[in-house]
């Protein structure tokens, strides 16, 4: 080693140059490492396992084209099944014709229910049709709908609710029997009716659902008179349930005649035959049944 005198006394080491060399070339980056870098392999034989794995354990592949085939297939299935059940649900519920029966507005519903209490001064009861098919109620009163029988339903139920509690027997279990028992008569009837347009071979054109809003017509009436017995007494109930149920019966009587009889009956002129006078006495029934069941499920609501 070499040593070199400085101002100070002291001596200072001078390095050598090979040193100086060894230092460099272990200090530079001359492009090789010292570790191998072993990240995308190790990954990659990750993913190798892991397709292994579900392969093994009987999982297809994904770019297998069995399995693009069988989900295609699948999907062909799925969506035949869903038109066969909205085919065979629309033949006994034409769930596709339910927007044609709320399709009401405000007018409608002031002279619908005018016409449902006071029947008596209506003389034109023919719905009007457009293109063989029938307008929407909002632009003809004599067409049926479902708003009226749905939200009639559910005031009814409120109704109820609010009468039994005046009688200190209001509970959520009395209210749900009320409710079941008032939709189980409403289903029996509309089932009662058809069975009777099969026995008696009457060629119609009305639907289930044409049959369950007219029968959900009778809870206007019954509202009318609950409404009415708790406002002003029993005496006020017997009489406004009357008079709703004589209006009622005037009303299906000349809504259905048109539905039922046949076209020389719907114009009012005298009809013989057997087949006809029991369409009539059916038409009778229908009406006659609506007072029974407006008395029968409100009678108890007042005391």
């Amino acid at each position: 080693m070499d040593y070199t005198a400085t101002q100070s006394g002291f001596r200072q080491r001078k390095l050598q140059p090979d040193m100086r060399l060894r230092n460099s070339s272990v200090d530079g980056t001359d492009g090789s490492q010292l570790f191998e870098d072993t990240s995308a392999a190790a990954s990659g034989s990750q993913t190798g396992n892991q397709q292994a794995g579900l392969q093994a354990a009987g999982f297809p592949s994904l770019s297998d084209p069995m399995s693009n085939l069988a989900m295609a297939y699948g999907s062909s299935l799925a969506s035949q099944g869903r038109e066969m059940v909205d085919k065979n649900l629309d033949r006994f519920i034409p769930i596709s014709k339910l927007k044609y029966y709320f399709a009401v507005d405000t007018v409608y519903v002031g002279k619908k229910l005018g016409l449902l209490v006071f029947p008596y001064m209506h003389e034109n009861w023919e719905v009007s049709y457009q293109q063989d098919t029938p307008v929407a109620p909002r632009f003809d009163v004599n067409a049926p709908d479902l708003y009226i029988p749905a939200m009639g339903f559910i005031t009814y139920i409120l109704v109820a609710g609010l009468a039994l509690g005046t009688q200190n027997k209001f509970s959520p279990e009395l209210l749900g029997v009320q409710a079941s028992s008032a939709l189980v008569w409403l289903i029996m009837e509309v089932l009662a009716v058809l069975l009777s347009l099969y026995l008696v071979t009457v060629n119609t054109d009305l639907t289930t659902i044409d049959l369950l809003a007219f029968s959900g017509y009778k809870y206007v009436g019954m509202i009318v008179g609950v409404v009415a017995g708790l406002l002003f007494g029993k005496p006020a109930y017997y009489l406004s349930l009357l008079w709703c149920c004589a209006a009622i019966f005037v009303f299906m009587i000349r809504t259905l005649r048109l539905k039922l009889l046949s076209e020389a009956a719907a114009e009012g002129r005298l009809v013989r035959g057997a087949r006809n006078q029991l369409r009539m006495y059916l038409t009778m029934s229908i009406a006659a049944a609506q007072p029974i069941f407006m008395y029968w499920l409100t009678y108890h609501l007042i005391r």
